[in-house]
């Protein structure tokens, strides 16, 4: 998902910009791919919602991210992926350590906000249920789980900057798991 944080109203959301594929796109033999390829592709790739949280002396800081993916086990490390101007970004850098909630379709609204898209989360999370990691991020407490996380590295990655994260805590919340919110062509969706 678009990393607005914030700048509501100030542009139309990177997922819900027009795409025009050229004919070739359907063709066996491929075509190269450029920015409105990609976007299409990114939409018709379901994925998890998430919120990644990190802080500062500012306050608590939060995004959704459907860029989100498990690269090992054992160790558990996992990845996010924001955009290179993501204020959370920022703070995971300056922290250390960044936090991972596992959304549920009951989520719809807390996802809009960390996004960006209604009213926004005051820095002290006042109004959303959460609990705070031994790193100082704060996790979604009615999540269907959390990662606590700290940060192994940083890699640039084209618009968005990659960060893997060692988990150091995980829990499960009080969300319910048989009911994750999922991102697809734009839009929430959920299992059937």
């Amino acid at each position: 998902m678009s990393q607005i944080e914030g700048r509501l109203g100030s542009a139309v959301p990177e997922d819900e910009r027009p795409v025009v594929l050229p004919d070739a796109f359907e063709q066996a033999r491929g075509i190269e791919p450029d920015e409105d390829v990609a976007r299409w592709l990114r939409r018709h790739y379901a994925s998890a919602v998430t919120i990644v949280t990190s802080f500062s002396d500012e306050g608590l800081f939060g995004v959704t991210v459907s860029a989100f993916a498990y690269i090992s086990l054992e160790p558990l490390l996992v990845l996010v992926a924001l955009g290179n101007d993501s204020q959370t970004g920022e703070r995971i850098v300056a922290s250390g350590s960044f936090g991972v909630s596992l959304l549920t379709n009951r989520h719809r609204f807390v996802a809009d906000r960390f996004a960006g898209r209604a009213p926004l989360v005051d820095r002290r999370f006042s109004d959303v249920p959460h609990l705070m990691a031994r790193t100082g991020s704060p996790l979604l407490a009615d999540a269907i789980a959390w990662l606590d996380c700290r940060l192994e590295s940083a890699q640039p990655g084209g618009d968005h900057t990659i960060y893997v994260g060692r988990a150091l805590a995980v829990g499960h919340g009080t969300g319910d798991e048989e009911d994750p919110l999922l991102y697809f062509n734009s839009r929430y969706a959920r299992l059937s």
